[in-house]
Parts: structure tokens; C-alpha cells; sequence
């Protein structure tokens, strides 16, 4: 595209033969101010992702190898184009690797945008993560180590205190794993208050639901199935007003403290809607879900009465077939002229 001025990104895990970075390449090689911050200390992607970088600069890629003391664990992309309006800054955060073998096997969410403000934040941190500038104020990102948790700490808290004023209040979250004392002891002390909460947590989870005085009000549920859940979505109903992230961290020390990561707010009201479909399919799963139960072991949650089991990996997959047909068949309802050139329009 001859109106791209700059790409820059993140590349965490990268595969053997990485159509991502073959493209970047070629963008370099036409003249694209391409920015690639590789993350060397990928566990067991070390020696490849030094390859690509040697390979990106030689194409004439600016590489960072990630930040000092911290590793970069952040899924974003940004595209710089010259549009007639200006220049337009395309966005991609996602919460999984740019790697095509992973996608074909992890579940994982991705979102685009053009939002102005995140496109400004996105720049900032771009600016902050190859160079020596000083982190900046976010208008609407966080990130670790600086403010990720207390985002997470103050939206948590924010739900609680609604629900002492005695309005209604819910969290709702799907992670990896769930290991950070301070976010557990915060919705410890939501539950208290009388917040609902359902946890949506594959892996390890330090946290205890269903103790009496203590987590009576939060549920945890574990699904394994086909593909390797691997999203992280936040939702907090926030008086009405429905809050959704997604991001790149689980709960644990290390991704709060010694990686840099991005939590994302989703404010698009049709993916807003997409992401509470996906937690709604999540928590009606009656075949792949564990629930864990206070003594810290798992049992099965079958369908009540005479329902229809839910097997939620295999809904959404059904649902994501059904999108890509629907799309399909409308494109072939679109009649594309050509000019006298044999060019499409």
C-alpha cells in the first residue's frame, strides 16, 4: 500500500517460517519506516526469535530486543497510513501471539480500531518501549508494571462500593490463571460487599470460591477442551455503563510486575456485544466446565433438567463458521464493474 508510512509492533512467539515477518520484511524493503520489538527471552522461541531479528535488519527494520529487566509480553500493532483526512493510525491488540500455528490451536480474542485516543496511547507506548522517553499518562490503556494492577485493584473496588451504596454490581472475568494476592484479596472483599462474580479460569487459581464470610458470592469455572483457552476478557457492569477490556496479562506477580503488558478497553458497541456473547457461552457451559470448589478440588456441572448440554468451545466455533458463510455469501451479491483498463474499481 503506497499511503503506508509506518508499521510498528511487538512479536513475542514467532513460528519457523513467519508469514507475519516475511511481511514485514518486504515492507521495510519498500521503503516502510518498519519498528519490530522482539522479545529474546521467549521461553523456548529464544534462538528463533534472534534469527528474525538478525533477519528483520538486515531488511532494514528498526529491531528493539525488548525492554531491560522486563519482558514484553504485549500483542499490538500499529499501521500508519496517509489518508486524504490525514494520517490514520490502525490498530491491533490482541490477546494472543502473531504466530499462524498458535492461532490454529489457542483461543484468543483480537480487536481493530481507529479510536484517536488509542491510537495516541499506542504511539506513546511505542515511543516509551524504544527509547529512553518516560512512560506517559494513558488516555484510555494501561499497562505493566505501571498501573496495569491498579487499574484492575480500582475497577474491582469501584463495583464494591457501588453495591454498598446498594446498587447492583458484577464482575465478570476469563484468564489464564488467577495468582496475584492483591487482585484475590480485592475480590475477596468485593464478595463480602455482596458483588457476584464468575471467574472463567483455566489454569492455576490461588483463589478459593464458595467460603462462607469469605467468597460466598464468586464462582470458578475451568474449561479444557480442543483448543487451548487463551483469552483474557474483563467485564465490570460499572452502574449500567458495562465496561469491557481485554488484554494480555493473567492475575499472577509476574505478569503484574515483571512484564509489559497492555489491558485494553473495548468501547465498540457491537464488540462489546460479541465479548459478553463469548463470557455468556463460557459460564453456560454444561459439558467441558469444571467448577473448583472451596477445598480447592473441581467437579462436573451438567445440564439442568431437560436443557440442551453446552459444549462452549464448539457454540462459538459453530458461531464463528457461520459468520465467515454469511460474509461469503454476501460478497457474492455485490456486482464489481470494471473500467475499460480491465481493472476492478
Amino acid at each position: 500500500d503506497p499511503d503506508v508510512l509506518a508499521i510498528k509492533q511487538t512479536l513475542y512467539r514467532t513460528s519457523s517460517d513467519s508469514p507475519v515477518i516475511h511481511a514485514l520484511m518486504e515492507a521495510a524493503h519498500r521503503g516502510k519506516y518498519v519498528t519490530v520489538i522482539v522479545e529474546l527471552k521467549a521461553r523456548f522461541d529464544e534462538s528463533r526469535n534472534i534469527e528474525w531479528a538478525h533477519e528483520l535488519e538486515k531488511a532494514g527494520a528498526q529491531v528493539v530486543y525488548g525492554v531491560k529487566k522486563l519482558k514484553t509480553h504485549s500483542k499490538i500493532l500499529m499501521v500508519v497510513r496517509r489518508e486524504p483526512g490525514g494520517i490514520v493510525r490502525y490498530l491491533h491488540f490482541g490477546t494472543g501471539n502473531y504466530n499462524e500455528k498458535t492461532a490454529r490451536l489457542y483461543s484468543d480474542i483480537s480487536y481493530l480500531t481507529t479510536d484517536p485516543d488509542l491510537g495516541g496511547d499506542a504511539a506513546a507506548f511505542f515511543h516509551t518501549v524504544t527509547g529512553y522517553s518516560e512512560p506517559r499518562r494513558f488516555v484510555k490503556l494501561a499497562a505493566a508494571p505501571l498501573g496495569l494492577r491498579e487499574k484492575i485493584l480500582e475497577l474491582i473496588e469501584n463495583e464494591a462500593e457501588r453495591k454498598r451504596r446498594g446498587q447492583r454490581a458484577q464482575i465478570r472475568a476469563k484468564m489464564n490463571s488467577l495468582a496475584d494476592p492483591d487482585v484475590i484479596e480485592a475480590l475477596y472483599r468485593a464478595s463480602a460487599a455482596g458483588v457476584r462474580i464468575d471467574l472463567n479460569v483455566r489454569g492455576i487459581c490461588c483463589l478459593r470460591p464458595g467460603v462462607p464470610g469469605l467468597s460466598e458470592n464468586i464462582t470458578v469455572v475451568s474449561i479444557v477442551d480442543r483448543y487451548l483457552e487463551h483469552s483474557r476478557i474483563f467485564y465490570f457492569y460499572q452502574g449500567g455503563r458495562r465496561l469491557l477490556y481485554i488484554g494480555s496479562a493473567d492475575m499472577m506477580p509476574r505478569n503484574l510486575d515483571r512484564r509489559v503488558e497492555l489491558l485494553v478497553p473495548v468501547e465498540d458497541s457491537r464488540c462489546r456485544r460479541k465479548l459478553i456473547g463469548i463470557l455468556d457461552t463460557y459460564f453456560r457451559d454444561t459439558v467441558k466446565a469444571r467448577v473448583l470448589l472451596a477445598d480447592g478440588s473441581y467437579t462436573g456441572r451438567p445440564a439442568a433438567g431437560r436443557r440442551k448440554p453446552v459444549r462452549s468451545q464448539e457454540a462459538l466455533y459453530r458461531a464463528a463458521c457461520e459468520g465467515v458463510a454469511a460474509a461469503r455469501q454476501a460478497r457474492r451479491k455485490v456486482f464489481e464493474p470494471y473500467r475499460a483498463d480491465g481493472n476492478s474499481v
